[in-house]
């Protein structure tokens, strides 16, 4: 067949009568062989991070994407947009007007994979066991404005807040609130290694070699109680070194579907109408980001002006189109243009790129020209494209003038103990959000606890404006604190965000469900994927 491309709006929840066209979810089944599905994710067991999969831990979104199959949480997102719906829980909800006591019933019959009954205590006990452990990555930030939990027999559960957080359904569908059995997870250690165990719709088994988990097998958990219709028996996720031998791969035939993360070439010629082959691919609205981060007390960058300079001279729009066409759109906030909230800061901040202009700001705080500073990036996250983003960054900054700029490449695994302990001035990052909201774009950059390990802290982002954004259960009325959050951060250029994309997924032909098995958060939604006859 013609190769098709369907490109998908962010409510694809509208798109039912288009699918049904192409064969659609309705023509799946859930018999026959695994789907299988390639990924260039890495998901490694270290000294550093000897825990990937322990949901106290894993916050990033390769490994949150094996949680999320086999780890119920209280409240799910939807596969298409809006609000986070009951998934364990069978109903929740805020009991008063301050947005700070907010109480979930669990459904009836709730079961652990092995079979032990799920109770209100073992809620309990799976998020108060995140937070106490506080792991060096962040994630028990997501978690930071609960005081207390609280049961009421074996099926409530309820959070007392410190402050009013209109975000926080959206936190309870995160797997650091997942569902963990006391039995296999202790109360102050985390898991090591590659085992899980939840109530999801699957059940894993984790094939590896030496430290590194190559083949993640899910197998319907016929314990599964919740909201979600699985439309398969058996999916496998299958890690590759990179794009083109994971492109190889579904051209052989080894696997059904190909998510994150493929390289601009391949989308392109997959996009290609006048190509005739067997593969489908469909682009879908997507939420990540990339942006440059900041040690503000390293040496070369502790001086605001050079943070500032940079931000002056970088031509997102060049970078853009220099590396990945249309799959990108140049960014000049921390948060998408698609969210409400979303505020040019940057762009009304240093308008276009000007070279007088940055030299104006290094001149003015006496700073020593050319600036030298190694802009550091990883070499297996974020996609083959990564080394020629950099690149280009340090092109444009060198032929400033202003500038003498060195790259640097490490691999994922080394890459993140090194930004941890603050051995980077400027590093590059990827961002997708734990859920669909501005707050989700600021506070894990911002906040106390912040996952980047960051010392800029500003006082009035932490103690007034994020708060109050948060007291907004009508997020367009926290526009106004969002948008001097968003002015401030162009000020100080703690981070400095560079472009959004979209996202794609190319499948054989046989495979139904692609346009569901992402949403706008990038969340993997395996349960989507069956076989069928697609026309």
């Amino acid at each position: 067949m013609n190769r098709k491309t369907l490109v998908l709006p962010a409510a694809i929840g509208l798109l039912a009568p288009v699918l049904a066209a192409c064969g659609g979810t309705d023509s799946g089944s859930g018999s026959g062989d695994a789907i299988v599905v390639g990924t260039t994710d890495r998901f490694t067991a270290t000294k550093d991070a000897p825990a990937p999969l322990d949901p106290a831990y894993s916050y990033d979104v390769g490994t949150w994407n094996i949680l999320r199959q086999t780890v119920q949480t209280l409240m799910i997102q939807p596969k298409g947009e809006g609000d986070p719906i009951p998934e364990a829980a069978e109903s929740c909800a805020f009991t008063d007007s301050g947005n700070e006591r907010y109480a979930c019933k669990l459904r009836d019959g709730l079961k652990f994979s092995n079979g032990d009954a799920i109770t209100a205590e073992d809620v309990k006990y799976s998020i108060d066991r995140a937070r106490a452990i506080k792991a060096d990555s962040g994630v028990f930030a997501l978690l930071s404005t609960i005081d207390t939990v609280e049961t009421q027999g074996d099926n409530e559960v309820i959070f007392h807040l410190k402050t009013a957080d209109a975000t926080f359904p959206f936190k309870l569908s995160t797997p650091v609130a997942g569902i963990v059995n006391p039995d296999d997870y202790a109360k102050d250690k985390l898991r090591d290694g590659f085992a899980v165990d939840g109530s999801g719709p699957y059940t894993l088994k984790a094939e590896t070699d030496g430290d590194e988990m190559t083949k993640a097998v899910f197998t319907k958990n016929p314990n599964y109680k919740g909201s979600l219709d699985v439309q398969n028996d058996k999916v496998e996720i299958v890690s590759y070194a990179d794009a083109d031998k994971m492109g190889t791969a579904l051209d052989k035939g080894d696997i059904d579907l190909m998510t994150r993360t493929m390289s601009p070439e391949q989308i392109n010629k997959l996009s290609d109408a006048s190509q005739d082959n067997s593969e489908d691919i469909v682009e879908l609205a997507g939420l990540e980001i990339r942006y440059l981060a900041f040690n503000t007390t390293a040496p070369v960058v502790k001086t605001k002006a050079v943070r500032q300079a940079m931000a002056q001279l970088i031509d997102r729009s060049e970078l853009v189109s220099e590396v990945y066409g249309t799959q990108a759109e140049p960014l000049y906030s921390l948060v998408p243009a698609s969210l409400t909230g979303h505020s040019n800061s940057f762009f009304n901040t240093y308008g276009e790129p000007s070279v007088p202009k940055a030299k104006a700001l290094l001149e003015k705080a006496d700073v020593s020209l050319p600036v030298k500073l190694t802009l550091n990036y990883t070499t297996d996250h974020y996609g083959a494209a990564t080394k020629k983003e950099f690149e280009q960054l340090q092109k444009q900054l060198n032929d400033s003038g202003l500038f003498d700029v060195s790259i640097k490449g490490t691999p994922w695994e080394t890459f993140v103990p090194a930004e941890r302990k603050g051995e980077y001035a400027v590093y590059g990052m990827g961002w997708f959000p734990d859920f669909p909201d501005a707050d989700n774009y600021v506070a894990p950059f911002l906040d106390k606890d912040n996952f980047l390990k960051s010392p800029y802290a500003n006082g009035k982002i932490i103690d007034t404006l994020i708060p109050e954004s948060r007291r907004e259960a009508d997020r367009l009325a926290a526009a106004k604190s969002l948008t001097e959050i968003q002015d401030i951060v162009a000020e100080d250029v703690p981070v400095l965000p560079l472009w959004q994309g979209k996202q794609y997924v190319a499948s054989s032909d046989d495979v139904t469900g692609t346009a569901y098995v992402l949403n706008s958060s990038a969340t993997l939604q395996l349960w989507e994927l069956a076989r069928g006859v697609s026309g």
